[in-house]
């Protein structure tokens, strides 16, 4: 398994618990941005830049991502594709993606896409609090744990 990060949107303490847990457990880890993206030097983690554009680094994620691999993402319709594909996605608040509730989170981001399409500012997401980072850091951990057993 290979976790991949759609890294233009990520938080900052999402990446350092991501780079932690690629050390700890020896997991390749590659972010994915249209701009340079710091990460530490090791052998498991690397970023690949993307030139600008719309989707361009979700469809590189696609072109490369395979079956069982994770990806970390908030944006639904690229978790949709990759889950079409056998991979995981996990969003930075630690909402682990799945066949049940991806239509309906697609179904509501529409929704409000529409909403702020006829002027209705709907605000954004509340700022990335502790019980979410404790969230993803537990699903990130129950998957990396199940893949070592594998291996």
């Amino acid at each position: 398994m290979k976790i991949w990060v759609d890294a233009d949107a990520c938080p900052v303490v999402i990446k350092e618990i991501l780079f932690k847990a690629a050390q700890r457990t020896g997991t390749y880890l590659t972010f994915v941005a249209n701009q340079q993206i710091y990460v530490p030097a090791s052998p498991f983690i690397t970023s690949i830049r993307v030139a600008s554009g719309f989707d361009v680094a979700d469809d590189e994620i696609v072109k490369r991502i395979t079956k069982g691999d994770l990806l970390i993402t908030s944006d639904l319709p690229l978790a949709a594709e990759v889950m079409k594909k056998g991979a995981t996605a996990l969003s930075p608040r630690g909402e682990l993606y799945s066949d049940d509730n991806i239509r309906a989170r697609l179904n509501m981001r529409d929704f409000m896409d529409s909403l702020r399409g006829s002027g209705i500012h709907t605000g954004g997401p509340p700022p990335l609090g502790q019980s979410e980072r404790q969230a993803f850091a537990n699903h990130l951990d129950t998957i990396l744990t199940k893949d070592m057993k594998q291996r």
